[in-house]
C-alpha cells in the first residue's frame, strides 16, 4: 500500500524517490485506464521499466478530454479545472483525496518558506476567485487559514482594501507574502504602494488573456520597479499537478523532493535532453498518486547546472513536430 505521508516528505532521499516512482508507475498502469491505454499505445514494456527515465509521460492535453483518474470517480472526488477562454477546453483534474493535496502544498511551503503561521498572506487572485474549481484558490485558502493573521485574506476587486492592509503592514516586524496573478500585480503597480522589506511578492504567472504574455525577466523587472522590491518570487504549478515549485529570485525553480523535472527533445518527445538544453518540460509529481504522476507538459524550459528549472515559453501546436501521437485521439 502506497503511503502518501512517507512519499510526500521533505526528507525523501533520491533513492526513495526513484523507488516510489517505479511503485507509483506500476500502480497507475494497473489502476488508471487512460494512462494504461497510453502506455499500451506507445508499446511500452512495463516489466522492462527499471529507471525513472524509462517511465512514459502522459500528454497533458489528455486532461482536457479524458478522466485521468485511478479507479472509479467517488462521491468525495473534487474536480479542479483550469482557467480558459470561451474558445478553449479547460483541463479537469479529478482529485479523490484532497488531504494528499493539502499535505503536498503545506510540506512544499514549509520547505521553502517555513511555517505559514509566521506570515500574513494577501492573495490577489481576481480571475480565480470568480470561478469554481481553482486549485490555486484551494491552496491559498488553506495557507491563509494556517497563517491565522487577522489581515490575511483574498482580494477580488477591492484594491482600496488591499492598499489599506499594505499600509498597515508596511515596514512592520510582520512577515508578509503578497501572492497574485501577473496581470493583477501589474495593476497594483499603478498604485505605487512601495512595499517594505518585510514583504515577499510572489507571482503565479498568467495574463489570462488580459494583455500580452511577458518573459519572466521582463515581468519581474516591471514588478520589482512598480512595487519597490528587489526580488520577485514565483510559484510554478498547474491544475494537472498537486505540487508546486518555487523561485525566490528570477527564473530558477526548485521542486520539493517528491517532484522532479525532465526536459524532452522537441523533435522527439520520447527522448530526454541533457542539462542546459531546452525542450519540453516533463514533470514527475508523486502527489498525483490517484491521477497520473508522470506528465508531459506544453511548457518549454531547460535545467541549469544546479538542476533548477528555467521557464522559456510554451508550445503551440505548430511547434510540436513529428509527435502527432503525443496529442492524438487514439486513447
Amino acid at each position: 500500500m502506497l503511503n502518501p505521508a512517507k512519499i510526500l516528505s521533505n526528507s525523501l532521499s533520491t533513492a526513495d524517490f526513484e523507488h516510489y516512482c517505479l511503485e507509483v508507475f506500476r500502480f497507475q498502469v494497473k489502476e488508471n485506464e487512460v494512462y494504461r491505454k497510453w502506455v499500451q499505445l506507445i508499446k511500452t514494456d512495463v516489466a522492462a521499466v527499471k529507471t525513472v527515465e524509462q517511465i512514459p509521460f502522459l500528454p497533458i492535453e489528455l486532461f482536457k478530454t479524458h478522466k485521468v483518474v485511478c479507479g472509479a470517480e467517488e462521491k468525495n472526488t473534487i474536480v479542479f479545472t483550469s482557467s480558459s477562454t470561451t474558445s478553449a477546453i479547460p483541463s479537469k483534474h479529478y482529485v479523490k483525496d484532497t488531504e494528499v493535496y493539502r499535505l503536498s502544498f503545506m510540506k512544499g511551503f514549509e520547505r521553502f518558506y517555513g511555517n505559514p503561521g509566521e506570515y500574513c498572506i494577501l492573495a490577489l487572485l481576481p480571475n480565480y476567485l470568480s470561478r469554481k474549481g481553482s486549485s490555486l484558490v484551494f491552496m491559498c485558502h488553506a495557507l491563509i487559514e494556517a497563517s491565522q493573521h487577522p489581515l490575511s485574506g483574498f482580494f477580488l476587486d477591492d484594491m482600496n482594501e488591499l492598499l489599506r492592509r499594505i499600509q498597515l503592514l508596511n515596514n512592520t516586524p510582520q512577515n508578509v507574502i503578497l501572492i497574485g496573478v501577473s496581470y493583477a500585480l501589474l495593476d497594483l503597480c499603478k498604485q505605487s504602494p512601495a512595499l517594505g522589506e518585510n514583504f515577499i511578492v510572489m507571482e503565479t504567472g498568467g495574463m489570462k488573456g488580459t494583455r500580452k504574455e511577458l518573459m519572466k525577466e521582463e515581468l519581474h523587472d516591471m514588478l520589482s520597479k512598480g512595487l519597490n522590491t528587489p526580488a520577485i518570487h514565483s510559484e510554478y504549478g498547474m491544475t494537472e499537478l498537486l505540487s508546486q515549485a518555487y523561485s525566490k529570485n528570477g527564473n530558477a525553480f526548485e521542486a520539493p523532493p517528491w517532484m522532479r523535472f525532465f526536459i524532452r527533445e522537441i523533435e522527439d518527445p520520447f527522448q530526454l535532453q541533457s542539462k542546459n538544453r531546452s525542450g519540453g518540460i516533463n514533470i514527475v509529481d508523486l502527489a498525483n498518486l490517484y491521477s497520473c504522476s508522470f506528465i508531459a507538459t506544453k511548457d518549454i524550459g531547460r535545467l541549469n547546472e544546479k538542476g533548477q528549472l528555467q521557464l522559456l515559453g510554451r508550445f503551440d501546436n505548430s511547434d510540436v513536430r513529428g509527435c502527432n501521437l503525443m496529442y492524438g485521439s487514439e486513447i
